[in-house]
């Protein structure tokens, strides 16, 4: 274990901000500051060709005061521990924002897993579970899919904690297989998700979806379910990419075909990432991303990583709403200037929340025994999030305040609630005076 490393300026601008519209403790102050525990391990792999390859990872748990902590893992090769934190401290807002029994936290490993064969990276998966086996647990730390991990990744953690355990512990991790114990509907619940926060901003804005052009940047797992979910809704997605470059129609695209070609190769391979690229797709226009970014549309998706739009690029964004569903896609200086051009914001702990909400009905079923269909998981899903999602427009409109702004209050409000029901400074001054 190594000492915490605490979330960065801007985030702890954004959080004294937030602060200055609650009435919080100061105790709640600083244990939101930094993480409750930041773990760093050494995960040794046996490559194909007899060598040893030893990468680093991590695992943070933020803050656990609702409930066990949760978050994904990612696999990229420029994860760092201050990343982690980062992302961990957004799960923790992004759990309270959508009111669920959960805490936050995240992990990574440092290394590129498009290298690796299929017995290496089940190797490296099963190696980091044995390494944060002593954190983690169903009522603990339950950890998740994100970047560059999947269903297959999870299933392999999964299966090597309950080796260890010499007993079925399902709810230790979600977004496995469904034959492991996985959730109907977690596949495509990100971007589900983030489809019925557009539509509610749509609603409330007077906007139908026929009259709205979509950019998707970053056609992953959660682009391709948004962009295929919101062209059948009948919005006009004109363009998607990914790490290599984008496409573009004015007539508008189908996301479909476009997601069954770019994994062609992999189906065909057997592999366990994809290898082709929506370019491609010779039938459309080629971009760039940063062309794909400043694409004169209604909605500009950011769907990939963090830091997509920077103060370096912001200004030539044109599009009147962005939607956040990578987590952190914006940074603090690029969201001044994008609110100065008057472009408004969906916020990633809110829009991407639909992943983890059926992360929870996935942990729920497992602790329960009792599996539901995929009707009654979407129906559950959309409960919730049309709740607190229409709960977070309705501050936002009373406090004057961005539906960032607000949903940060929301969630850091619960957690702050819950932290001084434990006991603050000002009760215990008051119970010695």
């Amino acid at each position: 274990m190594t000492d915490s490393i605490r979330i960065s300026s801007q985030q702890q601008s954004r959080l004294e901000i937030v602060f200055d519209h609650l009435e919080a403790s100061e105790d709640a102050r600083r244990r939101l500051a930094q993480p409750k525990q930041t773990i760093t391990v050494n995960i040794p792999v046996r490559m194909d060709d007899g060598s040893l390859k030893v990468v680093q990872g991590w695992r943070v748990q933020y803050d656990d005061t609702r409930g066990p902590s949760k978050g994904g893992i990612r696999f990229h090769e420029d994860v760092t521990a201050k990343e982690v934190t980062a992302l961990s401290f957004w799960m923790t807002i992004k759990c309270a924002v959508v009111d669920l029994p959960f805490g936050g936290a995240k992990g990574g490993v440092c290394v590129d897993p498009k290298t690796l064969s299929r017995l290496e990276l089940e190797q490296l998966s099963r190696g980091y579970m044995r390494a944060v086996y002593d954190v983690v647990g169903p009522d603990r730390d339950i950890p998740a899919p994100d970047v560059n991990t999947n269903a297959t990744v999870m299933g392999w953690m999964a299966d090597e904690f309950t080796q260890i355990e010499r007993r079925q512990v399902p709810a230790v991790i979600t977004g496995k297989p469904l034959g492991l114990g996985g959730s109907q509907g977690r596949e495509a619940a990100t971007g589900q998700g983030a489809l019925q926060v557009l539509n509610i901003w749509a609603q409330r804005a007077g906007k139908s979806p026929e009259d709205l052009t979509v950019a998707v940047q970053g056609f992953g797992n959660a682009g391709y379910h948004f962009a295929r979910l919101a062209h059948e809704a009948g919005y006009k997605v004109v363009a998607v990419s990914d790490s290599k470059g984008a496409i573009y129609s004015n007539d508008g695209l189908d996301p479909e075909p476009i997601w069954r070609h770019k994994h062609k190769t992999r189906e065909l391979k057997g592999m366990v990432y994809c290898d082709t690229s929506v370019c491609e797709e010779a039938d459309f226009d080629q971009l760039t991303n940063d062309e794909l970014l400043e694409l004169d549309v209604d909605v500009l998706v950011l769907a990939a990583l963090e830091n997509a739009i920077t103060q370096e690029n912001a200004e030539g964004v044109r599009s009147a709403l962005i939607l956040e569903i990578a987590n952190g896609p914006i940074s603090p200086e690029a969201d001044s200037i994008l609110s100065d051009c008057n472009i408004e914001i969906l916020p990633d702990v809110l829009v991407n929340s639909g992943g983890v909400i059926v992360s929870y009905l996935e942990w729920v079923q497992n602790r329960s025994g009792d599996y539901w269909a995929e009707e009654a998981v979407e129906h559950r899903l959309a409960e919730r999030l049309d709740r607190e999602a229409r709960s977070c427009f309705q501050l936002a409109d009373d406090e004057g305040v961005s539906m960032r702004i607000a949903a940060y209050m929301q969630g850091i409000g619960r957690i702050a609630q819950a932290m001084d029901h434990r006991g603050s400074q000002d009760f215990f001054n008051s119970a010695s005076s």
